[in-house]
């Protein structure tokens, strides 16, 4: 199962193959390199097919839990100032996405959508520590009744040159389900409350919609 995001250029690079694959067939005469440019076109064509893949994931919904926007691996966690909507101190836990990881974005817990902004910007390594303040992103804040507000940030990397946020303020929106898409590697910053309990360590690889970040306490 392939995103909606990636169908049109999946079609695009679908037709460029069969033509580039023919035109090798008519024009090449030396078999070892028909077959080394058969093998890197295959090999390219299958590399976008993994990038936009959108597995199906199951979600158990909690409103006392956060899961992870997206997978990766967890860069961040760590006591910040967040300054673009809470103007206070949260608990920032940020998830790197490498061109392998899958890259849809899922929403970490289900509420209404309370602010949803794009920002343009630079294209700043994803792990910079400037990039959730400088880079192109886009800021979206799901309030839960348990949780309060919670804050996610898409932010654009080196490579990725799109963000994609479905997000608009005053949706219902259900945790685990579909947000948006980040085109060509990039991260995802969680803003929590400072008495959410976290649940990931630095360096641990986690899936979208089912790792669970953090979790609040009555």
């Amino acid at each position: 199962m392939f995103h909606k995001e990636g169908h049109k250029i999946i079609f695009i690079a679908f037709v460029i193959i069969v033509a580039s694959f023919l035109l090798i067939d008519n024009f090449v005469e030396t078999p070892w390199l028909q077959k080394t440019l058969w093998i890197v076109l295959l090999g390219f064509f299958i590399m976008i097919l993994q990038f936009f893949r959108n597995p199906k994931r199951q979600t158990f919904l909690n409103d006392k839990q956060i899961v992870s926007a997206v997978d990766g691996k967890v860069v961040v966690i760590e006591e910040v100032f967040e300054k673009e909507f809470f103007n206070d101190k949260r608990i920032q836990v940020s998830v790197f996405m490498s061109p392998i990881n899958v890259h849809v974005t899922r929403y970490p817990i289900s509420g209404t959508i309370a602010y949803s902004k794009y920002h343009p910007g630079k294209y700043l390594v994803a792990w910079h520590p400037k990039a959730s303040e400088e880079n192109e992103r886009t800021t979206v804040v799901v309030n839960n009744d348990t949780f309060g507000n919670v804050l996610y940030r898409q932010i654009a990397g080196a490579m990725a040159k799109r963000i994609v946020n479905y997000a608009k303020v005053g949706n219902m929106v259900t945790q685990g389900s579909d947000s948006g898409f980040i085109k060509f590697g990039s991260r995802v910053d969680l803003f929590l409350p400072l008495n959410a309990e976290i649940k990931v360590q630095l360096n641990q690889k986690v899936l979208g919609g089912e790792s669970i970040i953090a979790e609040i306490n009555d």
